[in-house]
C-alpha cells in the first residue's frame, strides 16, 4: 500500500488535488494578467527588463503545471482529447515563441494576453459556467433569429418612418439598425425619441414596443435559457459524482421508488 502512494504518478495526482497548488496557479494567472496590463504603460526601461524576466518566469511555471497535470492523467491517450487541455497546452507552447524579435513577436504578445483564458480551465465553477453557455448555444440561436427578425422590421419601419428628420440616425436600414441597438441598450434613448416626437407625436409607442420585445422579454428569455442549462449541467454532475461514489442517482431512487410502489399495488390486489 505504502508502495503505491509513493510512485510518482499518485504522488502527481494527488499534487493536483490539493488546493494550495490550485490556488498557486491561480495566483499566477493573475499576476500573468497584471504583466501584460503593466506592459501598456510607459515604464522605465529597467521595470521592462523585470516584467520580461517575470514572463518568462510565468511561462515557465505553466510549462511544469501542465506537465504535471499529463503526468497526473491516468490514462495518457485521452489527455488531448479534453479540449481545455488542449486549450492550455497550446496556450502554454505558443507562450515559448520569443516576444522581443522575429515575425511571430505579435503572436506571441497576443497569446500571452490569452493566458488569462486559462482562468477558467483551473476553476471548475468558471469551467461549468463557459460549458452551459456553450450548450445552451443552439436554443439561443432561435431566440436570436427571432430578435433579428424583430430588429429588421423595426428598422425598416424606422428608416422609412424618420428618414427626413434624422439621416444620421435613420438613412439607411443598417444606420437604422445601430440606432436601435442604441436604444436597446438605453444610451441616451430618450434623445432619439423627443427627436422623431417632435414630428410624430406618436413615435414613443415605436420605442416602447421595441424595448418590450428586445431589452425585456427576449433578454430574459435569453438569462432563462442559460440559466436552465446550468441547473441542467449541476444536476449531471451532482449525478456523476453520485455514480462514482457508488450511491444512488435520482434515477436509480425514482425507479426504485417505482418498483415499490408496484409491489404494494400487487399485494394491496392479493389482499
Amino acid at each position: 500500500m505504502n508502495s503505491i502512494d509513493r510512485t510518482p504518478d499518485n504522488f502527481f495526482t494527488r499534487l493536483m488535488a490539493n488546493r494550495a497548488f490550485e490556488m498557486f496557479v491561480v495566483a499566477v494567472i493573475i499576476l500573468s494578467a497584471l504583466v501584460v496590463g503593466a506592459k501598456t504603460y510607459p515604464i522605465p526601461a529597467p521595470a521592462v527588463k523585470l516584467l520580461g524576466v517575470l514572463d518568462w518566469v510565468i511561462t515557465v511555471i505553466f510549462l511544469l503545471e501542465i506537465t504535471i497535470r499529463f503526468i497526473a492523467e491516468p490514462q495518457k491517450r485521452k489527455f488531448f482529447t479534453k479540449a481545455w487541455n488542449v486549450f492550455d497546452s497550446l496556450i502554454v507552447v505558443v507562450s515559448l515563441i520569443p516576444i522581443e524579435d522575429g515575425e511571430m513577436a505579435l503572436l506571441g504578445r497576443l497569446i500571452r494576453i490569452f493566458r488569462v483564458l486559462r482562468m477558467v480551465s483551473i476553476i471548475p465553477e468558471l469551467r461549468m459556467l463557459l460549458n452551459s453557455l456553450v450548450k445552451a448555444l443552439p436554443q439561443l440561436g432561435y431566440v436570436m433569429l427571432l430578435m433579428f427578425i424583430i430588429f429588421y422590421i423595426y428598422a425598416a419601419v424606422g428608416s422609412t418612418l424618420f428618414h427626413d428628420i434624422n439621416p444620421e440616425l435613420w438613412g439607411d436600414i443598417t444606420i437604422a439598425l445601430l440606432t436601435l441597438f442604441r436604444v436597446m441598450t438605453f444610451e441616451d434613448w430618450t434623445d432619439v425619441m423627443y427627436e422623431t416626437m417632435a414630428v410624430y407625436k406618436l413615435s414613443w409607442f415605436y420605442y416602447l414596443t421595441f424595448i418590450f420585445f428586445t431589452a425585456f422579454a427576449f433578454l430574459n428569455m435569453i438569462i432563462g435559457i442559460v440559466v436552465n442549462v446550468l441547473e441542467e449541467e449541476h444536476a449531471r454532475e451532482r449525478a456523476e459524482a453520485a455514480e462514482a461514489s457508488g450511491e444512488p442517482t435520482m434515477i436509480e431512487l425514482q425507479q426504485q421508488l417505482t418498483a415499490i410502489q408496484q409491489q404494494l399495488a400487487r399485494l394491496e390486489q392479493k389482499n
